[in-house]
């Protein structure tokens, strides 16, 4: 296999470390909205709810990615990193390059027959 295992360790180690401190960042916007009296009124609850509740999206979605991350490293660790949950065939240098948690090549992940 054509891919550099050490590359892809270091790929994820750094998404990782950037997740983590976009999480650690993020901790205040996630806290819930505290009624502010001295607020201009019930839109600036609203919005500040909405801020909340797209913060804690993010959250999600990069816990998510942390999980991708782990399952990667796994795979890493097991010989199967680079090679497609799916069908078993090489996983494109060039995918795992933009997204080094891929676990499927390109035609499973769009759900395309061979």
């Amino acid at each position: 296999m054509a891919t550099d295992l050490e590359a892809a360790k270091t790929r994820l180690a750094e998404k990782r470390a950037e997740l983590e401190e976009f999480s650690r960042m993020s901790t205040d916007a996630r806290k819930p909205v505290a009624l502010d009296q001295q607020s201009v009124g019930r839109l600036s609850r609203m919005d500040a709810m909405q801020q909340q509740a797209m913060a804690e999206a993010s959250e999600r979605a990069r816990q998510r990615d942390l999980t991708r991350i782990e399952m990667a490293e796994r795979r890493l660790k097991e010989g199967d990193y680079g090679y497609c949950v799916d069908c078993d065939e090489e996983i494109a240098d060039r995918r795992l390059e933009i997204d080094p948690m891929a676990e499927r090549c390109i035609h499973c992940a769009g759900g395309k027959q061979r």
